[in-house]
Formats: structure tokens, sequence, C-alpha cells
């Protein structure tokens, strides 16, 4: 994990996210030295915080982050592949909570790409004493401690990560991604309003599919005993990366599909 940078040197005054996880969090992606999707990860911040009724600063524009990972990530700390988790959080100096300025904070997580799928499989399975909501604000990424609750779980249970239900007992995310779920030709994604995340890195990955007719996408409502059903299940987690899941409960998955079109994937992006 790579040094983290703040705007304030009064955090502890200020910092609702500490305080009252004020905040919202977004990914940036560095690969071969430069920063992949970069207007689509900005566009999802501004609509993060816009959902947040935070203030935004007229200098966050596209350029500024540009610049700022440029500088303090790519050449002065020389990544050339990594994930740029990047939170910004309210100040408490407005007279009202809309009107207070912002600070963020940001570190990184190197790793060889970005977009290769982890060597190991994941084991996961559904936590049932807990669930998600499926409102405007489970689409980002906020405070939220079902992930915590559901994490500490995991390991509790020697898994990597558990299946969040939402209300309605159906599949929405993982603790730290999306699931996508392959039969046959079909790849099944579950849809934003039933509380799976807003992810760059996915919407990136299914249009690619898409456009060139590798798969058929389609968003559904998936109740829990589907996944049991899939020939292969992949997470793409914009805080941590992409991963195949090798087993829920009994079940074992293949993932040489999924991994052969994350590589045709990776292959569309310029070097």
């Amino acid at each position: 994990m790579d040094k983290t940078y703040f705007t304030s040197e009064e955090l502890e005054l200020k910092n609702r996210a500490f305080l009252l996880g004020d905040a919202v969090k977004v990914s940036f992606f560095v690969r071969n030295s430069r920063l992949i999707m970069d207007e689509e990860c900005y566009f999802f911040l501004m609509a993060s915080m816009r959902k947040m009724r935070m203030n935004i600063p007229l200098t966050y524009t596209l350029e500024f982050f540009q610049t700022l990972f440029n500088e303090k990530v790519i050449q002065q700390k020389g990544v050339t592949d990594g994930i740029i988790n990047f939170l910004v959080y309210r100040n408490s100096d407005g007279i009202t909570l809309s009107k207070s300025t912002i600070s963020y904070f940001f570190e990184v997580d190197e790793m060889d790409d970005v977009l290769n799928v982890h060597q190991r499989p994941l084991e996961l399975d559904l936590i049932k004493e807990i669930n998600v909501n499926n409102n405007l604000l489970s689409n980002i990424r906020v405070h939220c401690p079902e992930n915590i609750y559901a994490g500490i779980y995991a390991q509790e249970n020697d898994l990597d990560d558990v299946i969040l239900l939402n209300p309605n007992k159906r599949i929405a995310r993982s603790t730290s991604g999306n699931l996508l779920f392959l039969e046959g030709n079909i790849i099944k994604v579950p849809k934003h309003s039933e509380g799976a995340y807003i992810s760059p890195l996915l919407e990136n990955f299914v249009t690619y599919l898409h456009k060139n007719n590798l798969a058929d996408i389609q968003e559904h409502e998936i109740i829990a005993f589907e996944s049991q059903k899939a020939e292969e299940i992949l997470m793409i987690s914009d805080e941590k990366g992409i991963f195949s899941v090798g087993k829920i409960r009994n079940k074992t998955f293949e993932n040489a599909r999924f991994t052969a079109l994350v590589e045709g994937w990776k292959s569309s992006f310029s070097n």
C-alpha cells in the first residue's frame, strides 16, 4: 500500500468521514503508467458527490484529477499499475452542511495489472443475517456497516467474501464488488435497482462484450439459488480488482471462459 495524501492538516477537527462516515469513495485506475477510464471514473465521482449533496469545488475538473494523479502517483511514486482509491469527505465549516467545503484523501494499491484476473479463485457464501438496501445511495460507495459485518463474517468462516442479498432476498453484490453469472452465452448481472454498485470497471467490460457480440449481457433480478446454476462467476471490484469465483458452498466453478473474455478486453486497451 502506497503512502497517503491529505488536503488538510487539521483532520481531527473537521473530518466528518472519521466522525460520521460522511464521505464517498471512487477508484481510478493506472495501467502501464497512465490513467485508464479516467473520464468514466471522474463522472462517477461527480454523480456520487451530487447524491450526497456535497459542495463540489469548481476546481474539480477532469484535468484536475488527471494532473493530480499523474504528478503524485505516476511521476513522484513511480506507480506503473494500480488502483487509486479516492475518498472525498465533507468538512464542518459551512453555515449548512450542503455549503461546507470538502477535502480528499487517497491511497494507491499497486498490482501487476489492474485488468488481470487474480490467480487464486475466491470462495464465497451467502450471508442471510443481514441485507443491503436498494435505494439511491446503495449504488455508490459510502459508509456501509453491512460491509464491515459481512467482512468479519467472511474472515471468521474462512471465506474470501460473501454474497449480500437485498430485502427481497435477491442477490445485490458482494462486500467489495459486483458479480457476473455466466450460463451458456448469457451473462447475468444484478440490476442497480437490486442494490448492485455502479462500477465504471464493470460497465467498461460489459460494453466491450456487447459491442463485440461476445456475450448476451442481461440485467436481472437474481434469486440466491441461481448462483448455484452458473457455469462461471466473475467478481469485479473497483476497489480491489477482478476475481474469478471458484466455490460457493459445495458447488465449484470453472473460470476459463471469463478469463479469456477478460484477456480480450485487456487487448482492446492500447499500450
